[in-house]
Formats: C-alpha cells, structure tokens, sequence
C-alpha cells in the first residue's frame, strides 16, 4: 500500500519486480509466453462458446420439429378416428346415406396421407438438425480440453516466475502445446 511515499511489497513481489528491472530473461520470456497464451486462451474460448450456442441452436430447432411432428402424429390419429367412425356410421347407416359416410371416409384418407407426409418431412427436419447439433458439439469438447491446457500452462509459466524452476516452464511450453494442438483439430 502506498501512503506517504511508503509503499510494502511481499517477497515474491519483490523478487520479480527485481529479476524484471536486472534484465531477466526469464522474466521476460515468461512475461512474453503468458500474454501469448492469454491471447490464445480468449479466441479459443470465444471459439468454444460459438459452437456450444451454435450447437444449442440446432438442439432447440430439432426439439421443435419433433414436437411439430408430435402434433401433426396426434392430428393424424384424429382423422383416423373420424375415418373409422364414418365407416361404422356408413355400416350402420341408412342405405341413402351410406355415399355420403363413403364420400367422408375418402376424404379422411387422401387428408391423412397429407398429414403423414408432412409429420414425416417434420421428423426428418428434427433428425438433421439434432445431427448438426451433434456435429458442432465435437470441435467443442476439443475447444474446452485445449482451453485447459492453456490455462494450465499459464499457472505453470506463473509458478515459474515465482520459483524460477526451468522444468516448470519446460512443463508450461508442452502445455500450451498440446492446448494449441487440440484447437488446431478442432478447426479442422
């Protein structure tokens, strides 16, 4: 804290603000490597984070054509019932009104073949989106692990400003990597 000219630093603090103004360059490197990874870091997470909405929009499109075909299934099932119900009527019926309940059963076919058609093309609709969905997950799950990797080699080059242990700085470089090397795959 500074006050009056007075400022308290902690050893570490101390320590890396002396290695940094004596020239170090280690300090540097470390200081170098960070900001790269952080610049790496934030694109992959934006990239991660597209993909999952992308994913999620597609997830939703397919729930809403499957539910659009679930209506269209319980509106077939409705004409059906009024089919068979214009057949019992057309049995049961007075024989100058049985061309009527025949001319209704016909029309009940010829709209339920309509609706099949469409309930199915509905269907079909969910099952491509819901494939796309699944598709933009993939690169996602490597987005997330090479986002890990990059976080872990930032900790470890940060650990390496405070212990100025070589190896793990060595640990942090393969690290960053393998991070890089995983959102390369799943640009590909």
């Amino acid at each position: 804290m500074s006050e009056h000219g007075f400022h308290v630093h902690g050893p570490e603090t101390h320590h890396i603000e002396h290695e940094a103004h004596s020239g170090s360059s280690l300090a540097q490197q470390i200081a170098i490597f960070t900001a790269i990874l952080a610049s790496i870091g934030a694109i992959v997470s934006y990239q991660g984070g597209d993909t999952q909405n992308d994913a999620m929009l597609y997830k939703n499109e397919a729930v809403l054509k499957k539910t659009q075909a679930s209506d269209q299934w319980n509106y077939y099932q409705a004409v059906s019932n009024k089919g068979h119900l214009m057949e019992l009527a057309s049995d049961l019926a007075d024989p100058g009104k049985a061309d009527y309940y025949k001319k209704q059963i016909e029309k009940y076919k010829a709209e339920k073949g309509a609706i099949k058609q469409k309930a199915d093309a509905l269907e079909e609709e969910s099952k491509k989106a819901d494939e796309k969905s699944e598709q933009l997950m993939h690169p996602h799950h490597k987005l997330a692990q090479a986002m890990t990797l990059i976080q872990i080699a930032i900790s470890l080059a940060s650990i390496t400003a405070l212990t100025r242990k070589k190896w793990l700085f060595a640990m942090a470089i393969i690290s960053a990597l393998g991070g890089t090397a995983l959102w390369v795959m799943a640009l590909s």
